[in-house]
């Protein structure tokens, strides 16, 4: 299976249910996980189901992870975590574990979609995004009498404590292309939610997610936390071609530089680990390296290189 396997739009209609589970069909039999198709389809019913009822529009479907560990992610528009269900199957219960219409009726007042999402994955969760959630399940091989506890994260608090360096400068990415750097901002959040449930979910298995997720966090933490939504709207607004103004300090520059090597590294994990992710293209991977090199060249007093001219000096070497 190629690692850029592109999302899914659904419409917010019935015939998506039926398109979602051919899809993960599809998907698990090019990854050769045959043995996962059962609890692929039901998961991915109830995921689609709940994304259709009480989701917002856009919706699309995704399979992320790795071929071991594959994910199945519906995305909506609606931040509002899901309802998450009340096991039945728990010690204590108070119902009859023989009486399956008991249990049915049970499940149907108790989150009964996300009820059978659990009892059909290895792992299971939520993703609360700036701009909508990610709901998201492994699929095990057979499905179970108990439920998987689930994994919730969501975005950093906009409000929360954050301080600018008192030695802090205005950086300028002069004449940006608009359209590439919005597809290098999916890019990064994707890759930023891979490695954070990779590390989450399989923290054994990928000791390199989490170590990655910490530096992604370093990183971030030189910008305020409100800087995302208002840079979105700042782009929404734009034409074609922009300039972003930033503030860093040369304090930051070290966090900087180890961003360089730290999407290198990034590259490396998911090629070594085959994740089924979207990978970088030239160009968004240029746009990184012009951006982080701009961030050390201006914190050291030195004028903007408008983006244009990086591309052609780009376009020259390739044809050399």
């Amino acid at each position: 299976m190629p690692l850029n396997k592109e999302a899914l739009p659904l419409e917010p209609t019935p015939a998506s249910v039926t398109a979602a589970r051919k899809w993960v069909t599809t998907v698990c039999l090019e990854l050769g996980r045959d043995d996962l198709v059962e609890c692929s389809e039901l998961g991915v019913s109830e995921l689609v189901t709940n994304a259709i009822l009480h989701g917002d529009a856009p919706i699309r479907l995704s399979v992320r992870g790795t071929r071991d560990h594959p994910r199945i992610e519906v995305h909506d528009a609606s931040r509002r975590p899901p309802v998450l269900p009340q096991d039945p199957f728990r010690d204590g219960a108070a119902i009859d574990l023989d009486n399956l219409d008991e249990i049915d009726a049970y499940l149907a007042t108790n989150g009964r979609g996300l009820a059978m999402v659990a009892m059909s994955a290895t792992a299971w969760g939520a993703a609360i995004e700036a701009h909508g959630k990610v709901v998201w399940f492994e699929p095990d091989t057979t499905v179970k009498d108990h439920y998987v506890d689930p994994v919730m994260v969501g975005v950093e608090d906009p409000d929360s404590e954050w301080e600018r360096l008192p030695d802090s400068v205005t950086v300028r990415l002069a004449e940006v292309d608009v359209q590439l750097f919005q597809s290098m901002l999916t890019q990064y959040g994707n890759l930023r939610r891979e490695l954070r449930l990779l590390a989450l979910a399989h923290d054994g298995d990928y000791p390199l997610a989490a170590e990655l997720t910490h530096m992604f966090n370093a990183f971030e933490r030189q910008f305020p936390p409100s800087a995302l939504p208002t840079l979105e709207q700042w782009l929404r607004e734009a034409g074609p071609v922009t300039d972003l103004v930033f503030e860093a300090s040369a304090r930051s520059t070290h966090v900087f530089t180890q961003m360089l090597q730290m999407f290198e590294m990034a590259d490396d994990f998911c090629e070594s680990q085959r994740l089924l992710s979207l990978e970088r293209t030239h160009e968004q991977i240029t746009l990184q390296r012009w951006m982080l090199e701009e961030f050390l060249r201006q914190t050291d007093g030195q004028a903007p290189i408008p983006w244009p001219l990086v591309v052609e000096s780009y376009q020259e070497s390739s044809a050399s």
